[in-house]
């Protein structure tokens, strides 16, 4: 099977921005889209209920996909769209579809008051144990949110997007990770901002003076670390320009900051055998819930 942008689709609104977002990524990269809805059969005593019955149910279920091509084709012209109707438990099709795709699309609500997202059981699920990339979108996403105001300070699709944010662990660089957020960055022909933090010096933690001697030496050395861990992806994407930001304190902040001037958000998620638990690690898991960008969860060794 051809490689796709799968979508889970399940008619919420937030399902719908995630059908909207791999309409736009589908055409950045030549590929077509993959509606995906998963149908779970209700219990027996719900078929049975006179106005929940399992037909009606079947039949909703399938409407929704349906429809939602149309409104993917009428909107995004030239994208090849095809509906797939799955039966079984939603994280376990998810992951199965997840495997024929480039990459899989998940809608998240979103949070009330300043932004972010509400991950749910199957999309922290999927994002645990996926081998494929995942990307979450927030209900409400605009094409225009991932792109900077146009010269009159309104948003607009038209204009250039933001910068595409990496979050780097510069002890253990990994290929898959990095080559996704230059190639997003290269497709979006905008700049792949890079953010590794470093730990504060141990004064900090005791309240002594600070060493600005101390502090000033592990800020050069996490440069070169960053820089070290990059060269060779300059060279390989010389068309994307790179900003590296190297930074004292919690990552998660740092990620969850730069999303709010972010196109896209790209973080990793390790690969672990066991099959409970999330897995997803602190830093990914808190960028999942609080960044106000869509946030792509690349699975590594």
């Amino acid at each position: 099977m051809s490689r796709t942008v799968t979508v889970g689709l399940d008619g919420s609104p937030e399902s719908r921005a995630a059908a909207e977002w791999a309409a736009r990524e589908a055409r950045l990269r030549a590929l077509p889209v993959r509606l995906v809805n998963v149908w779970e059969p209700a219990p027996d005593p719900m078929a049975q209920a006179p106005l929940l019955g399992a037909e009606t149910l079947q039949h909703w279920s399938e409407r929704i996909p349906r429809e939602a091509a149309e409104g993917v084709r009428l909107r995004h012209p030239g994208v090849d769209v095809t509906v797939e109707q799955l039966t079984g438990r939603p994280a376990e099709e998810l992951l199965k579809a997840a495997d024929d795709a480039e990459l899989l699309v998940l809608g998240t609500r979103g949070l009330s008051g300043a932004g972010g997202f509400m991950v749910g059981s199957v999309g922290l699920a999927v994002a645990a144990h996926a081998g494929r990339p995942v990307v979450f979108v927030r209900a409400g996403e605009q094409a225009a949110d991932e792109h900077l105001p146009d010269p009159t300070g309104i948003p607009s699709a038209a204009a250039p997007f933001r910068p595409v944010v990496l979050g780097l662990d510069t002890s253990r660089p990994d290929d898959a990770l990095i080559g996704f957020a230059f190639e997003a960055a290269l497709l979006r022909a905008t700049v792949l901002r890079v953010v590794h933090s470093w730990n504060e010096p141990p004064y900090i933690a005791y309240g002594l003076p600070p060493d600005l001697k101390m502090t000033a030496r592990l800020a050069a050395e996490d440069a070169v670390a960053m820089t070290t861990a990059l060269r060779t992806w300059r060279e390989k994407y010389p068309a994307v320009e790179i900003v590296e930001d190297s930074l004292s304190g919690k990552p998660a902040n740092h990620l969850v900051d730069a999303s709010r001037e972010a196109s896209l958000v790209v973080v990793g998620r390790r690969i672990r055998r066991a099959a409970l638990g999330a897995h997803i690690g602190p830093v990914t898991h808190a960028v999942l819930h609080h960044s106000t960008a869509p946030v792509a969860v690349v699975p590594h060794p």
